[in-house]
């Protein structure tokens, strides 16, 4: 997402997430699942995951290894001004550039590989920092094991964006600030139709930044 301000080092309301208990193994297997989005099955997707997961020692240094991966080697389309338009996790590795929606699928993807429970989420920011148009902005929640569910965006870092992976502190790239900006608290499973639909009508950046996709808040 394209934002003019620069809101780094701003701390969540949220930046430090409590406690919450263990999930079950039918929630976890939901956000494990292999779809024709995040497609963790893919052989491609296999491969970068063995790589990353080389020298690792915990399940914090895989999620950390992925995460920088997504955030820095994947262009941000918009920062970019890079075609295509992706969605598919498979493809976002591909063309090695996506949206944060897109990019946010191939970091679940990386993740599920490794059986880490892995969500989306969103938030309501204004596109330009100054009112309206409003859209979605697209990041993840993984699972830690004995924390519970924490946010991770990796969208990509730039001059006002510092978005890092810092449990159990949340370094986010943006902060909500008007009245009309949200955190949306739901981490869902897959993410949202409004999102793919908008991934998949738009395959021009121009004409996806021109109609991001967005929701109506209720008050």
């Amino acid at each position: 997402m394209f934002i003019t301000k620069q809101r780094n080092g701003l701390i969540s309301p949220m930046s430090k997430l409590k406690k919450i208990s263990n999930i079950s193994e039918q929630e976890k297997q939901e956000y494990q699942k292999n779809t024709t989005i995040i497609n963790w099955k893919h052989p491609e997707i296999i491969k970068l995951a063995k790589e990353l997961f080389k020298n690792c020692t915990s399940e914090h240094d895989f999620i950390l290894k992925s995460f920088e991966y997504v955030r820095d080697q994947i262009k941000h389309s918009w920062d970019y001004k890079e075609n295509p338009v992706t969605c598919i996790a498979s493809e976002v590795l591909e063309f090695k550039t996506g949206y944060c929606y897109a990019k946010s699928h191939l970091l679940a993807a990386l993740l599920r590989t490794q059986k880490i429970s892995t969500g989306f989420c969103y938030q309501r920011l204004s596109l330009n920092d100054n009112g309206a148009p409003y859209s979605l902005h697209g990041l993840n929640a993984v699972y830690l094991s004995g924390f519970g569910w924490y946010r991770i965006d990796a969208r990509g870092n730039k001059q006002g964006v510092n978005a890092q992976f810092s449990p159990p502190n949340e370094h986010l790239a943006f902060t909500p600030i008007d009245k009309y900006e949200k955190d949306l608290p739901e981490i869902w499973s897959d993410p949202l139709p409004v999102v793919i639909d908008a991934l998949i009508k738009y395959k021009n950046i121009k004409d996806l930044h021109a109609n991001l996709p967005d929701i109506q808040l209720i008050t």
